[in-house]
């Protein structure tokens, strides 16, 4: 089908022998106006966002109700209420939801892009539902720990809100901020009812043999120096578009071909769900030099998360085994970015079997899916309205199940599925129970490739100590003397 246009071109069939080709050159030029006119639109569309004073892409209204800026420890963080349409019918007695969002690079509302989302299928539910945005610009000195005191702030103040509850509210945390929540689950446990992390790296070493490049990439690239060299090159912040950059070199192709001729070849029909795309896509945030060492440093390169190595300032240890939460795990073979090994490797990383785990008085469930991408646990409206949407509405189901370790199944709602007039959509959710080897089973490193990535760990810290030592001083004194070097990607 040619792009409506309102530019006219002669009657092509009068050009005899070449009328195909006159007809693909004609197509073609109608497609390319149309293609430059979405990437005007697009850039616009980045300037007004970035001009907003909160810019999110939640297609819910909310209202504030916490703002991180005004605690004793300010982050750029805020507690905000989403409000639901008219048409929804939302029992205040139900647990609340919180969907706390990734600062990835990206700004904040992925969790609620759309109706069908992490938030729509909550309020779907019934459930009153709160999201943890932030701005694009962090407050000075904060850090990580600073913003886990913050949500815990804004938890105390969900439960406050809500006395008459059933239960603790249901935290949801996407990629990087699942691993956000699993820490102040592990230092504030009181404060969490069921947990879901979707697409969340907690054991940043384990994946397949040669596959997923991403967890290669700091031993490669002499360890976390480079991002102490950026962040002191951006006047002691660190450029979130970065970290986009990351992930759009895991397929170039994509980034660089497919995801443009897409549009230019759907340009009809495709423009706006382009545009939303690349309002959230595009829109960076930074952060300090501090936050991103730390991501770096003890997370990803250090991986001491699992290990239990990650101290808090009053010089208490980050258990993960301390949590009292219902734990759901969501990841996907078809995720190149959080594989199923980093997913859930840190459950063979802290216990040795199923009794280990009941004996904390844990509940661990985890579903995998089989081809979803990164971006689509928690974008895709499929993914929404199956596994998210079951998790909603079982999450009191899964509340009650006893310790030990299950994988949630889905099958879809039949003519002969037992107690059909139970369900309330069109997806069955079971919890089967599990052991460590079906984990294992999913692959993983061996002993030799841990002291390889423990060897790149040691180099990573000796790099980055012979920059702090040699270099930084005087690359923080010609950073100051003129503007803040950031990477730009519109």
């Amino acid at each position: 089908m040619q792009p409506k246009s309102s530019l006219a071109f002669p009657d092509a069939t009068a050009f005899g022998l070449f009328t195909p080709a006159v007809e693909y050159m004609a197509d073609a030029v109608q497609r390319s106006i149309l293609f430059w006119d979405v990437m005007r639109e697009r850039g616009n569309q980045y300037k007004n966002h970035q001009a907003e004073a909160a810019p999110h892409v939640l297609s819910y209204p909310v209202e504030l109700v916490v703002d991180g800026r005004t605690l004793a420890r300010p982050v750029n963080y805020a507690l905000a209420r989403i409000v639901p349409s008219p048409d929804l019918d939302i029992d205040p007695a139900r647990r609340p939801f919180v969907v706390v969002d990734p600062r990835a690079g990206h700004g904040p509302g992925i969790g609620g892009f759309k109706a069908d989302s992490e938030i729509g299928v909550a309020l779907k539910a019934g459930h009153p539902c709160y999201f943890v945005g932030f701005l694009p610009e962090p407050m000075p000195g904060q850090t990580i720990e600073d913003i886990a005191h913050a949500e815990a702030v804004f938890l105390e103040k969900v439960i406050a809100l809500h006395p008459e509850a059933d239960g603790k509210p249901c935290v949801v945390g996407n990629c990087q901020a699942g691993w956000a929540i699993m820490m102040l689950a592990a230092m504030r446990p009181e404060l969490f009812g069921p947990i879901i992390v979707a697409g969340s790296p907690l054991s940043y070493w384990a994946g397949v043999h040669g596959k997923n490049p991403m967890r290669y990439t700091g031993g490669l690239l002499g360890g976390s120096w480079l991002a102490a060299l950026t962040s002191d090159l951006g006047g002691g912040k660190f450029d979130g578009a970065w970290l986009v950059q990351n992930f759009e070199n895991q397929n170039p192709a994509n980034t660089l071909w497919t995801k443009q001729y897409n549009l230019y070849s759907k340009v009809d029909t495709e423009a706006s769900r382009y545009l939303d795309f690349e309002r959230w896509w595009g829109g960076h945030v930074n952060l300090n030099a501090e936050e991103i060492q730390f991501i770096v440093d003890e997370l990803f390169v250090g991986n001491r998360l699992a290990a239990g190595q990650i101290e808090t300032q009053d010089g208490s240890r980050i258990d993960l085994r301390t949590i009292r939460s219902p734990i759901v795990v969501f990841c996907s073979k078809g995720d190149n970015i959080t594989p199923p090994q980093q997913a859930l490797g840190w459950i063979l990383d802290l216990y040795e079997s199923v009794e280990e785990i009941r004996s904390y008085g844990q509940t661990i469930v985890y579903t995998v899916h089989e081809t979803v991408g990164h971006l689509g646990i928690f974008v895709s409206s499929g993914v929404a309205r199956k596994e998210h949407g079951e998790f909603s509405s079982n999450i009191d189901l899964i509340d009650t199940l006893p310790p030990g370790l299950y994988e949630a199944t889905f099958e879809e709602v039949a003519n002969d599925t037992a107690n059909r007039d139970l369900t309330s959509g069109t997806w069955v959710m079971r919890c089967e129970a599990r052991t460590l080897d079906d984990i294992a089973a999913m692959g993983g490193n061996d002993a030799e490739d841990d002291r390889r990535f423990e060897a790149a760990a040691r180099l990573s810290e000796i790099n980055l100590a012979l920059y702090r030592a040699f270099m930084q001083p005087a690359v923080r004194a010609l950073a100051s003397a003129q503007p803040a070097i950031t990477f730009v990607h519109v």
